[in-house]
């Protein structure tokens, strides 16, 4: 991956506001108060992702599955096509903290949308 690759990750990795804590990850790790940062890479191709308009979560004691598909809703008769166009597993902990890090950025967004949707006042 290229330099401009990975600036465009980082990015757009902060650009989307909640983010997992991970356990001695961005917490002091020593006596120097070191944060350890995240190096996440990810593949140019990867970059633009999937589109998903229908998710599907499903568990076992062990893990949560949540499979991500994209739906065509137009059809009128019969059974409605789709395609899977990604899967996670996922441990128990993991999800906890990925639907807290989703429910944060919901609010965010909530938020910054309300704020963008104010009527405008005539002074």
């Amino acid at each position: 991956m290229t330099g401009c690759g990975r600036k465009r990750v980082r990015e757009a990795v902060q650009s989307r506001g909640s983010s997992l804590r991970h356990p001695g990850y961005g917490t002091e790790v020593d006596d120097d108060a070191h944060e350890r940062q995240l190096n996440i890479h990810m593949d140019t191709e990867h970059l633009a992702g999937v589109y998903a308009n229908f998710a599907n979560v499903s568990f076992s004691d062990y893990e949560f599955t949540v499979t991500f598909a994209r739906i065509d809703h137009e059809v009128d008769e019969g059974d409605v096509p789709g395609v899977v166009v990604s899967r996670i597993n996922v441990s128990p902990r993991f999800m906890k903290e990925l639907i807290e890090a989703m429910s944060d950025s919901w609010s965010k967004y909530q938020t910054r949308e309300g704020i963008r949707n104010l009527p405008e006042s005539d002074r």
